[in-house]
């Protein structure tokens, strides 16, 4: 008697599994909303050393004085048919602080994926100069962990990954939302990244709004205009141009090549 009612519990948790599972709703088109959060004096701070901390250190007393320590910019993420186009925010009041439009804090891309050809167009505007970049989709090797949180609604869990040789990144999906695309040039996972941190880079990306609704095709198109290049191109453009920029130009490097 005993045995048969634990094989019955079984079926009726089994059965139950199942159901919830054929319950559970996906979402493949729409558009995703995101902050960007810079932490400025974290930053700004790495920016100064024995070289430039006569003219630099009290530039940045100043900023932290009148200046929040976070900026926050917005972003768009349409996606329909496995394709997706990543849209910066104009702000409404644009600083023209030397500071805050350092590559790092500002979002100089927009970016057009297309996950069932592997390929990505990517606008990215480098101070003065366009440049159209594309190449297949961006790589990263990334490891799925147990920890678990919730971002817009949506139950999402964590991957570790590490982008550009060496900077570490921490993302959050939802196989809810079953595109494995994300913000910026984020990609690769199980589901849709609604949130990026790049901890030692002191920035992260979150989504704050997914709106379920069919997106007209032709609104999730490619960038047309910048210089040609490709992802190999683009890097050499900025290395030749950057050499001699020392810890900036570093740091400059790492906010263009997101």
């Amino acid at each position: 008697m005993k045995k048969t009612l634990t094989i019955t519990t079984i079926l009726l948790l089994s059965a139950n599994l199942l159901l919830a599972q054929g319950n559970k709703h996906f979402t493949f088109h729409g558009t995703i909303q995101y902050d960007k959060t810079s932490n400025m004096w974290a930053l700004m701070q790495k920016l100064i050393n024995k070289d430039n901390e006569t003219w630099y250190q009290p530039m940045y007393d100043q900023y932290k004085k009148n200046k929040p320590q976070f900026k926050v910019l917005k972003s768009t993420l349409k996606f329909g048919n496995n394709q997706t186009l990543f849209t910066p925010i104009e702000p409404e009041s644009p600083t023209g602080n030397y500071w805050e439009d350092q590559p790092m804090a500002a979002q100089n891309n927009t970016i057009f994926t297309d996950f069932n050809a592997g390929i990505s167009t990517s606008q990215k505007q480098v101070f003065e100069e366009t440049f159209l970049v594309k190449d297949t989709t961006r790589h990263i090797k990334w490891k799925l962990t147990g920890e678990t949180r919730e971002i817009a609604g949506y139950p999402c869990r964590r991957a570790n990954g590490l982008i550009l040789d060496s900077i570490y990144v921490v993302a959050f999906y939802t196989d809810e939302i079953p595109v494995s695309g994300g913000p910026e040039s984020f990609n690769g996972l199980p589901g849709m990244i609604l949130g990026v941190a790049l901890p030692h880079e002191n920035v992260t990306w979150f989504a704050t709004k997914v709106t379920e609704q069919p997106v007209d095709e032709k609104s999730i198109t490619a960038p047309k205009k910048g210089k040609a290049a490709t992802n190999k191109s683009f890097l050499t453009v900025l290395q030749n141009a950057m050499k001699n920029w020392g810890t900036e130009g570093k740091e400059n490097m790492k906010g263009f090549s997101l």
